[in-house]
Formats: structure tokens, C-alpha cells, sequence
């Protein structure tokens, strides 16, 4: 009988304390906003139809323009209302808060006078006078006039179909309210099928309120009905649900939404019954809820590109330019929705909805029976996929092969996404189900990770034996003379500086035999572990430099290069610092860039001048000069062959300047077009040096912070690649100034440099795989039409996958589509939290892809 074993490093000992760590963050806010983005994507993906009953009035921008600042004169909704009524609207909505009376000023002044006329009314001589009661005739109508509540107030009297909210603010009360609610306000609440509160159902109660804030009497008392308008959103800030029903000292009111409803059918409060914790029945339409007596809405989404309700601007109708025959028989919403006016909510289908929309698609599924149920049965249907996904990765998952394994996974967690969108989209449904799938996806990545481990250790066991093999072998293959030979055996050993020496020697048999060109493959290879290995850039210099020789049968003349005049009166060559300016090289953001020469050692330089006098107010620029020496140095004490060699800073004529390496060749921004993209295998090489650069910068703690094609130059002669403008962006890493703002485009920004946090060598490595994208696909990951759009997108949105941009790279190299995807993660600690974790990353798939088509 085969023996269990308890240690750690058994399969189903680590996977039970997978499943235990996974179980324990069931309730974290990582689960439950996974949970919300799945049920916001079913939202998104369930299709019904609204119908026509229902029409929103917008209170917009254009009649803002139109009849004046917010607020009306409330005679506007008064005339609204009038008109709709006559129109034949079966209910209106009123989601405007009306608690304060709206007071005219010149209505006080009529008012102190009305007092006034009737004091010398009882005056005998004024009382013959036969012009008194035509003065109080008048007075009385003037009065009348200004008085915009009593207005709206008949206008809905008269109307008979007007629903007002009442705000309750939403917390439990602690004792009991100094005085009852107005009887207005009373005669809307409604009465529970089972109105007690024990051990039993004390967790199945509608929301509390601690306070409320009915309308004025005047209005409260005219309108048909009165409903709450309180909102409950989930921990991040998103609306899902509406609460139809809420608590204050034990009376229950409806939503505004409910008495919408019950106005549209004919029916009174009287006629709505609340089952405590399931449903709320209002005539014959019955509504299922949650514990607390909350609807989960149905968002309506576009049909054929068209919105889902009708909204026409309150200005269109109020001066005729839209019959309100329009909205005979319908329930009417009227709203703000003009920019500053209203509150926009988050909802499953948009960032930013107005109430008055959201009001609408709550009466379209209260009367339409169109929401999301959560069944009794779904926590456990939840629990029982838990159980079923960590039995799988107790029993299942070691026994399979890697292959096996990953289709397995991969179909068990895409049946759970069949399932969760089946269930919303069919039955309008909702089962929380991410935690298997989660737990699924971790237990696959941490046990495939484990078992990587071993072998890789066992592999790696197994190489050090074989590297010294090797060593002695090609050591022999190159006594023999058989240099090629030796090469390859050399190239199977570990890169490390002890091979740095063998493969100097064998550069040197290389030139002894006339060979330049392999000698150059040597010294290059050999710069890759250590480029700062004895003399071997001057060898590399020189070897090349040969190999040109023997190619081409010698040397041609080259051109000098024209000498840039600055001063037109005199032909001496200008001086910045101790160094001599030979000419102009071209303009940036940040100032004009010089070819110049330094004299004492004969070194030719580029000058990069920055104006910071004319960036910068007085105040402040001599903080910004500070910080731009300060940055120069830390980026001068950069030393890398991909990174450009800072040599000197300093001040001269108002300008600062920096000497820094000349450099051949040009940016890589022209290779971002598709009709420009450079060989898969050079771009490839390109990020691979550049994510290695970037590593060595964040070792020393610099962050270059402005990575994109443009500093970047490249050299098509060797393929060779220098980051350049280290420390520049900090430089100007300030709003207030005008350098600040020709930053442009945040297309190469990770999600939080735009969000002003606190950004390390991970945002370098995002922008890193924005470009690594453009340079594969022609086209940035996001582009949107303005800048707010696409920043939204970058925070928000997932990007394109790859291979939809650039089909052929599937087969090419199928596995760059995971590196590029885990260097755009939105989330820092998705990503490769190294510049070489990234590098390996590329090689790795590269490697595995040689290795398949080696295979094949």
C-alpha cells in the first residue's frame, strides 16, 4: 500500500494550502471587484428591449443657454408640467429636490405691501376711495405671479400625476425622530407581508435611514405621490442595485422608481406590499430582491447605436419645437443632466450616468420584469466549484502533463465564464463564481511555477556539469585550431567574466588568421557579459575597422562636415563651456541640440541646450536649476553600452546644457508606422537591450520616466541601441511650467504616472511594452480622439490583443503576446517588476520558439 506523504513539497499539500489562502481571501476587495467586473461584463453582454413608455426631459446645456442659470424660476416646471398634462403623459418625474420654498425677492416687497393695503383698507377716507379695490386686484396678481411655488404647486394639482422625491439620508437612527413626518409624506408608505422584526429576519430589512427631508408642504401636499430617492452603492462606487423600499422608524417608503411604476398602472401605495427580503409586489407585477430589499437593475444598452430612451431637451419642448402629443401615455422623467448640474454614477454600462437615466432604467425594469436574481442556491454553487477546482489541483493537475494540464485549466475556467455568462444573459441570474476561477487560475500558476523550479534546479545541476565540459573541449577545438568549432562550444557555457579571457584569445587566433569579421562576433559576444573587459572596445574598433578593409579594399575619403556660422559677422566657431560648437543638429521640446567638440581632448560631443530661464518664473528657477544639475549628475553616473554617456553640465549665455556621447544613426520613431516596421528579430533585439539598460538605471534607483520611441536612437550600421534623456523628465516633471505641458501625448504613460502617484522602474518597463506593441503592430495599444478619452483608456481599458493588430506574429512567435501582455498590466505588481525579469522573459520565448521550430 503506497504511503501519504505530508510534506510541503507534495503536489496536494501545496495545493490544499492554496485553496486554504484562496478561501481565507474569499471576502477581500481583490475577489469582490473581480466579481463585480464579471457581472458588470454580463450587463454589458444581455440584450433587452426598454420599450417606449418611457421619455426623459433633459434640463441641458442648450436650455441652460437658453432660459438662464440653474435654478429656474420653478413657473418653468410649472408650465412643463401644464403642458405634458394637456399632452396626455401618463406620469411625470420629478427627480429634483424641492425642500426649500423658492422665494422671489420682489415677491417679499408685494407681500409687505399686501399687509400694508389691508392696515389702511379699515381707514374710513381710503376705504371711499373707489381705486382701493382695483389696487388690491392688482397687488393680489402681482403676488400671484411671483409666486412660482404655488404655481408648480397647482400645476400638479391640476395634473394629478406628478411624482416628487424625498431625500432620507441613509444610516441607522439612533433613537427616535423629535416629530413625526408630515401626513403628506405618511400617506406614501407602504406595509409589509410579514411586519416583524425578530432574531430571524433582523438581517432581512430594507436600508435604514437616519433622517429625512420631505418636499414644502405646498408642494408635498399637490403632488400624486412622493418616493425616496437614495442611492446604495457597492464598495467601488458603482450602482447595481435600486433600493425599492427603505426603513424610517420602522415605516417602510418606496423608491421613487416603484411609485413611478405604480402611477404608470393605476395604483396607489396602498396597492404595493413588501415581502420582507424577497420580493416587493406591486399589482400583479411581482419584483424579487435581495436580503434588503433591493432590485438589481437591468441596464439598458444601445440598440442599432441608438440610445435606449428617448431624451429631448427641456428647451425643445417647453418652446414648441417639440409637440408634447409626443408623450401622450407616457411616464415622463424630468431632469438635469446639463454639465455641473447633476451627480453622474457609476454603472455596469457607463463611467458616468445621470440620475434621471438611471431613474429611467429602474421603471423600465420594474414594469418590463427585467432584473438580476441572486438564487438561494448560488453560494452553494459557488463553494461546490471551490471544492471541485481544489480537488482538481490536488488529484488532478499532478497527474496531467504540462499541455494536458494547461487545456484542462484553461477549460475549466472557461466553463465557469460559459456558465456566468449564460446564467446572466439566459435567465438574467447572477452566481458569483470568480473565486473557482481564481483559485483555478493562481493553483495552475503557482504548481506549474513549482515544478519549473525543480526541474529548473535538477537542469541547472546537470548545465554546471556540462559547461566545464564544454570549456575543455572547445579549449581543445581551438589548440587544434578549429576556431569555429570552439566558438559554438564556448557560446554553450554560462556568460560569466571567467569565460571573458577564452574568449579574447580566441579573438585574437580569429585576426592572426585574417578572419575580422568572426573576430568581431567574438568581441561583441564577449561585450555583452562585460564591455568594459581589458581594451575591448578599442579591439571591437579596430576589428571592425579591419573587416571593412579586407570588404571593401580599402578606405574612402570622408566629407567633413559643414561648419554652422552662428554669428554672421565673424567666421570663429562659437564656444559653450569649454566646448566648440560645430554646428546644429536639430530641434526638441527642450531646446536645440548642437554637434560641438571638446578642444583639450579633441572629443566630438552633442550639446543638448535647454532656456530654462524661459520656462521657469524667477521665483522658481533657481530650484529648477538645482534639480537640473542634480539630475545630470545621477544620470552621468550612468555606465552602460545602451545607455548614452553623460560627460559634462554647466551654464553659459542663459542656457543649460549638457555634453553627452555622439551618437550615429536616429530615433526610432520613424520605425513605428506600418509601413516602416523593422525585422521581427531586430525589434525583438531592441527591447531586449533596451529592458536590460533600464534595469541597470533602476539598480542605481534613476527612473527615466518619458520612455518612447523618440530617446531612443538607433544605429541600422550595428543594430545598436542608446536610451537617451535620462533624468530630463523629472526635470520638467512640474505642472506649472510651460516645459511641463509640450510633454504631449501620454500614449507611452502607465495608469499611474497618469494619476500623479508615485511612479518606479515598473512604469519605465510599461512604457517599454507600449512601444515594444507599435514596433510589432505600426499602432499604439490605445488611440482615442482626445486626450481624456484616451487616458481614460489607458486606466481603464484592457488593450488589443497582438495577434488581432498583426495576425502572422501567432505563428511566428506565440508566446509574445503573454510577455507584452504582462508588461501592460495596469496593476505595478502584474508586470515584470525587473528590467532583465523582462529581458528574460523575451528570451525565453524567442528560445522556445527556435527550440519548436527545431522540433518541428
Amino acid at each position: 500500500m503506497r504511503k501519504i506523504s505530508f510534506s510541503w513539497k507534495s503536489d496536494w499539500v501545496f495545493a490544499l494550502a492554496i485553496s486554504a489562502v484562496v478561501a481565507a481571501l474569499s471576502s477581500s476587495p481583490v475577489v469582490d471587484n473581480l466579481e463585480r467586473y464579471a457581472y458588470d461584463m454580463g450587463v454589458r453582454s444581455s440584450h433587452h428591449e426598454p420599450g417606449d413608455k418611457i421619455a426623459v426631459i433633459a434640463i441641458d446645456d442648450q436650455s441652460i443657454s437658453n432660459i438662464g442659470r440653474w435654478p429656474w424660476p420653478r413657473s418653468y416646471l410649472a408650465q412643463m408640467i401644464g403642458a405634458l398634462n394637456q399632452g396626455g403623459a401618463k406620469a411625470i418625474g420629478l427627480p429634483i429636490f424641492l425642500s426649500e420654498p423658492q422665494i422671489d425677492p420682489g415677491l417679499k416687497y408685494l407681500r409687505e405691501l399686501n399687509e400694508f393695503y389691508g392696515q389702511k383698507l379699515a381707514n374710513p377716507p381710503l376705504g371711499d376711495n373707489p381705486d382701493v379695490g382695483e389696487l388690491g386686484m392688482k397687488l393680489a396678481e402681482a403676488e400671484s405671479a411671483l409666486n412660482t411655488d404655488q404655481q408648480l404647486a397647482d400645476s400638479m394639482a391640476a395634473a394629478k400625476n406628478v411624482v416628487l422625491p424625498m431625500q432620507f439620508v441613509l444610516g441607522p437612527m439612533q433613537g427616535h425622530p423629535d416629530k413625526p413626518l408630515p401626513d403628506f409624506v405618511q400617506r406614501n408608505q407602504v406595509t409589509a407581508i410579514a411586519d416583524r422584526i425578530d432574531a430571524a429576519n433582523t438581517g432581512r430589512l430594507p436600508p435604514e435611514t437616519s433622517e429625512a427631508v420631505p418636499p414644502i408642504a405646498e408642494l408635498g401636499g399637490s403632488a400624486a405621490l412622493l418616493g425616496h430617492l437614495s442611492i446604495n452603492p457597492d464598495e467601488d462606487g458603482g450602482i447595481r442595485a435600486e433600493p425599492l423600499v427603505v426603513s424610517y422608524d420602522g415605516q417602510y417608503y418606496p423608491s421613487l422608481s416603484l411609485m413611478l411604476a405604480a402611477r404608470s398602472l393605476n395604483l396607489k401605495p396602498a396597492d404595493i406590499h413588501l415581502n420582507l427580503g424577497e420580493s416587493v409586489q406591486i399589482g400583479k407585477l411581482k419584483i424579487k430582491t435581495d436580503e434588503f430589499s433591493q432590485m438589481r437593475t437591468y441596464y439598458y444598452g444601445d440598440i442599432s447605436d441608438h440610445p435606449p430612451f428617448t431624451v429631448d431637451s427641456f428647451y425643445d419642448v417647453v418652446s414648441g419645437k417639440i409637440p408634447v402629443s409626443k408623450y401622450k401615455d407616457k411616464i415622463v422623467i424630468i431632469g438635469p443632466t446639463a454639465y455641473g448640474l447633476g451627480s453622474p454614477q457609476v454603472t455596469p454600462i457607463s463611467p458616468a450616468m445621470e440620475p434621471a437615466l438611471i431613474l429611467a432604467h429602474n421603471v423600465a425594469s420594474i414594469l418590463n420584469q427585467n432584473f438580476y436574481l441572486v438564487p438561494e442556491w448560488s453560494s452553494a454553487l459557488r463553494w461546490g466549484l471551490f471544492l471541485v477546482a481544489a480537488l482538481y489541483l490536488m488529484l488532478g493537475l499532478p497527474r496531467l502533463k504540462a499541455s494536458q494540464a494547461a487545456v484542462a485549466s484553461v477549460g475549466f475556467v472557461v466553463a465557469i465564464l460559459i456558465a456566468h455568462f449564460t446564467l446572466m444573459t439566459g435567465s438574467a441570474t447572477w452566481v458569483p463564481l470568480m473565486l473557482p476561477a481564481i483559485l483555478v487560475v493562481l493553483g495552475h500558476v503557482l504548481m506549474t511555477t513549482k515544478h519549473y523550479l525543480i526541474t529548473e534546479r535538477a537542469k541547472a545541476h546537470s548545465d554546471t556539469q556540462s559547461a566545464e565540459s564544454n570549456r575543455q573541449l572547445g579549449l581543445a577545438l581551438q589548440q587544434a585550431g578549429q576556431l569555429d568549432m570552439a566558438f559554438e562550444k564556448f557560446r554553450k557555457c554560462p556568460r560569466e567574466e571567467s569565460l571573458l579571457d577564452v574568449l579574447y584569445n580566441l579573438a585574437l587566433d580569429y585576426e592572426r588568421k585574417r578572419q575580422f569579421n568572426k573576430a568581431v562576433s567574438v568581441y561583441q559576444y564577449a561585450a555583452e557579459i562585460n564591455p568594459d573587459f581589458r581594451d575591448l572596445k578599442q579591439k571591437l574598433a579596430r576589428a571592425q575597422k579591419l573587416e571593412e578593409t579586407v570588404i571593401f579594399g580599402g578606405s574612402s575619403a570622408s566629407a567633413s562636415n559643414a561648419t554652422m556660422i552662428m554669428d554672421p559677422n565673424s567666421d570663429e566657431k562659437p564656444m559653450l563651456g569649454r566646448y566648440q560648437v560645430e554646428k546644429e543638429l536639430g530641434k526638441g521640446a527642450m531646446g536645440v541640440v548642437y554637434l560641438g567638440k571638446d578642444p583639450k581632448i579633441n572629443r566630438v560631443v552633442a550639446i543638448k541646450t535647454m532656456a530654462l530661464k524661459d520656462e521657469f518664473e524667477d521665483d522658481e528657477l533657481a530650484e529648477v536649476k538645482e534639480r537640473f544639475f542634480r539630475e545630470a549628475e545621477t544620470a552621468g553616473r550612468l555606465n552602460h553600452p545602451n545607455i548614452v554617456t553623460i560627460y559634462d553640465a554647466g551654464e553659459e549665455h542663459d542656457l543649460c546644457y549638457i555634453a553627452m556621447e555622439f551618437l550615429k544613426g536616429h530615433d526610432l520613431a520613424r520605425y513605428v508606422k506600418p509601413e516602416t516596421l523593422l525585422p521581427v528579430p531586430k525589434v525583438i533585439n531592441i527591447i531586449h537591450k533596451a529592458a536590460l539598460a533600464l534595469d541597470y538605471a533602476h539598480e542605481f534607483h534613476i527612473v527615466h520616466r518619458d520612455i518612447k520611441p523618440a530617446n531612443i536612437m538607433f544605429n541600422p550600421e550595428n543594430s545598436e541601441i542608446k536610451i537617451t534623456d535620462f533624468g530630463i523628465a523629472r526635470i520638467t516633471d512640474s505642472s506649472k511650467t510651460k516645459t511641463g505641458t509640450v510633454l504631449g501625448t501620454p500614449t507611452y504613460m502607465s495608469p499611474e504616472q497618469l494619476a500623479g502617484q508615485k511612479v518606479d522602474g515598473r512604469s519605465d518597463l510599461y512604457s517599454l511594452g507600449v512601444m515594444f506593441y507599435q514596433m510589432l503592430t505600426g499602432t499604439a495599444p490605445f488611440r482615442a480622439e482626445s486626450m481624456a478619452a484616451l487616458m481614460f483608456k489607458i486606466t481603464n481599458e484592457p488593450h488589443p490583443p497582438l495577434f488581432s493588430k498583426r495576425p502572422e506574429l501567432e505563428t511566428q512567435l506565440p508566446c509574445i503576446s503573454a510577455v507584452i501582455d504582462q508588461a501592460l498590466a495596469k496593476n505595478p505588481a502584474d508586470r515584470f517588476q525587473t528590467g532583465r525579469e523582462f529581458a528574460r522573459a523575451i528570451k525565453n520565448c524567442v528560445e522556445s520558439c527556435a527550440g519548436h521550430q527545431q522540433e518541428s
